[in-house]
């Protein structure tokens, strides 16, 4: 049977919470995952936490967060549901499966803000998987949308590679949660050019933004600028998909970062990290080569995570210089140069500390310390993206908006699709589940009551 009341295109976090919302209003539910089995759970197989509002972390101090990090380009009333349904959304977790530990230490600092997943996002999946299999989700592997059949925002059917075999797809509602377009490296050169060739691709190879390009052809509002992307600074020698959250690189805030002329060319002391990591791979992607290297001291270590690939050491900066291919003479004068500008102050990696440099451009404004205590250690860094920002837009319903400002009948749309109309530009540790979880279950619950009215 290949007639549903609920089809949900994509097979991660949002898609789930959708399925599973809808089924917990007695819709039948099918989900389209265009991975296999193995590799199913999209970008949620790599994730960590959930950020959620809690006595601790209050709505007010959570908004004025995102704000900052997105310069103000969310829409408010979508930004402000995601954070007031996310206290709810662990208790509705828990009842799936899904199980939270204690927090990572480091530079994160995300005790009082997230949420972690006991086994990451990998163990966060499987209980997804396991509750709506016992719940009756039919779960399609291998099932890659190649068309939608959609009249004046109303769904009807789509088409399907199922195993490589077109069939056609029926549901009296769709929800449209299949990723952006991050593995779409023709896409991906279409903005940013010949530089993308050295991106990296952080996530599933899967989300290739075909969903999407669908909906925009079926007449759906875009939302989000192309060029805007959860962009993290990763270690260079990672595959080019899937590599996930080990390959991030923490040390950022606890040293310098150069290009490979071994020139400073951003605040590495901005923010707090989790405020903050996620413009890294943009500042990167702008470098001559798309390239970069994190230049630590042995007073960093033990005090973030550490990549899995293990630092290149150096006894003297002309040495490390050496092994990472850059000029010696350069990396020596760039290091004396911020040796020279750095303030007395009181060092404390967990707060926004007094210690910063002055007489450079740019600045260190905080964690700033002379790089002197050998050995020292460099990564090589490259753009790592995560997830794209173009999606398409909703309303508080999650109903897709159509070119004519007329919400969609029976489309919906959950998680990084949708993201970029909370997620202008910037990203808060976490906030990625939070819009998924949040807009999955809305998504989920609307699409089971369109169905019932059809």
């Amino acid at each position: 049977m290949n007639s549903f009341d609920v089809l949900v295109a994509g097979g991660g976090n949002a898609a789930l919470c959708a399925a599973l919302s809808a089924s917990e209003l007695g819709a039948t539910v099918a989900v389209l995952e265009s991975a296999p089995k193995e590799f199913r759970g999209g970008n949620s197989r790599h994730t960590r936490n959930l950020r959620c509002r809690s006595e601790a972390y209050p709505e007010r101090e959570y908004f004025d967060d995102l704000c900052r990090v997105t310069g103000g380009e969310t829409n408010q009333e979508l930004a402000r549901i995601v954070i007031r349904e996310s206290q709810s959304s662990s208790e509705w977790m828990r009842g799936h499966g899904v199980r939270f530990q204690p927090s990572l230490s480091g530079t994160l600092h995300l005790g009082r803000t997230n949420q972690f997943f006991l086994g990451g996002g990998k163990a966060l999946m499987n209980a997804y998987y396991a509750a709506a299999e016992r719940r009756g989700v039919r779960i399609f592997y291998n099932a890659e949308v190649v068309d939608l059949k959609c009249t004046g925002g109303e769904f009807q059917s789509a088409r399907v590679l199922l195993n490589g075999e077109a069939v056609e797809m029926r549901a009296k509602a769709l929800v449209a949660a299949a990723g952006g377009f991050e593995a779409n490296l023709e896409w991906l050169k279409e903005v940013w050019g010949e530089a993308a060739e050295n991106f990296l691709i952080r996530g599933t190879p899967f989300n290739k933004g075909k969903v999407l390009k669908l909906l925009l052809a079926s007449g759906a509002q875009p939302v989000g600028d192309p060029a805007q992307c959860h962009a993290v600074a990763i270690d260079a020698r990672a595959p080019k998909f899937d590599g996930g959250v080990v390959t991030r690189l923490d040390c950022i805030p606890l040293g310098i970062v150069v290009n490979r002329n071994s020139e400073r060319f951003y605040d590495e002391g901005e923010d707090l990290w989790p405020k903050r990591y996620a413009i890294w791979g943009r500042l990167v992607a702008q470098q001559p080569g798309q390239i970069a290297y994190s230049i630590i001291d042995s007073k960093a270590l033990g005090r973030f995570m550490p990549s899995v690939f293990a630092p290149v050491e150096g006894s003297t900066i002309r040495e490390l210089a050496g092994k990472l291919g850059l000029a010696g003479d350069a990396l020596e004068a760039t290091v004396q140069s911020f040796n020279g500008a750095v303030q007395p102050g009181t060092f404390d990696h967990s707060v926004l500390d007094n210690c910063r440099t002055r007489g450079l451009a740019p600045e260190k404004t905080h964690w700033a310390q002379a790089l002197d205590t050998p050995p020292f250690f460099g990564y090589p860094l490259r753009p790592g993206i995560t997830f794209t920002y173009l999606g398409v837009k909703v309303n508080p319903n999650a109903q897709v908006l159509m070119s004519d400002g007329r919400p969609a009948r029976n489309i919906l749309a959950a998680g990084e699709i949708m993201a970029g109309n909370i997620l202008g530009k910037g990203y808060l540790a976490g906030i990625g589940m939070a819009i998924g979880t949040v807009f999955g279950r809305i998504a989920g619950r609307e699409a089971a009551w369109k169905a019932r009215a059809s």
